[in-house]
This record gives structure tokens, C-alpha cells and sequence, in this order.
């Protein structure tokens, strides 16, 4: 209806029945915000390091200074960055590896992660 004094559209009204339906009951579900738990690469693909495993520890170490990647840089968890260290100790005890130099034909192995860019950076 249109009234001519006030020059509005009046609609009418109707009024909604108040009851609450099945359908309209909060649906359950989870967080879609939540991030994803990051994993480690040795715990997503079920890897156990082993001392004889060299080619897979050498990863773990700088080829030029032969020091063992923390955990910042490595990403590994806790329980496999120990894991790891004590495994590259004893395949240096055991000569697969060298103590300071990584081998010239592992340069070129595809890197599990960038010692350039940590995963958490440092606070200097």
C-alpha cells in the first residue's frame, strides 16, 4: 500500500511462529579456524634414523663445518632431534661419517630443510 502523506511503502505485516524447529539446532563441528599440528618430517613419513643410515644423517649436518642443526633449524621434534644427534655421534665413531666435511656426492641430495631459513628464526 502506498500512502500519499508520508510517501512510504507500508507492507504488511506478518508475524514469524515463534517455535524453535529440528532444523534450526546449532550444527556440531569443528574449529574450521584451527591450524594443522605440525609434524616432523621423520615422524610424518615413519622414519627411525639409524647410524648406518649416513646418507640420510648428513642432512642433519653443515657439509662445511660438519656441526650438528638445531631444532629451530631442522623442524624435528624433540624426542627425534636427540635421536638424530646421537646417532650422527655414533656413525662418526664408527667412520660412515667424517667429522667435518659432508661427502661431495651428497651436495646434491634434494634438502629436507633450509639451514637458511629456520622454522623458528632466532632472536638476533
Amino acid at each position: 500500500m502506498y500512502n500519499l502523506t508520508t510517501r512510504r511503502i507500508l507492507l504488511p505485516t506478518t508475524r514469524q511462529s515463534s517455535s524453535i524447529t529440528e532444523d534450526d539446532s546449532p550444527v556440531e563441528m569443528e574449529n574450521p579456524f584451527k591450524k594443522e599440528r605440525r609434524q616432523c618430517i621423520l615422524c610424518k613419513h615413519n622414519i627411525t634414523p639409524d647410524y648406518k643410515n649416513y646418507r640420510l644423517l648428513s642432512q642433519f649436518q653443515s657439509p662445511y663445518t660438519g656441526r650438528i642443526y638445531g631444532r629451530h633449524i631442522t623442524g624435528l621434534c624433540k624426542k627425534k632431534q636427540e635421536l638424530v644427534e646421537t646417532e650422527i655421534k655414533k656413525a662418526q665413531n664408527c667412520a660412515y661419517m667424517p667429522y667435518f666435511y659432508k661427502d661431495k656426492m651428497f651436495l646434491k641430495d634434494p634438502k629436507l630443510f633450509d639451514p637458511e631459513n629456520p622454522v623458528r628464526s632466532h632472536r638476533f
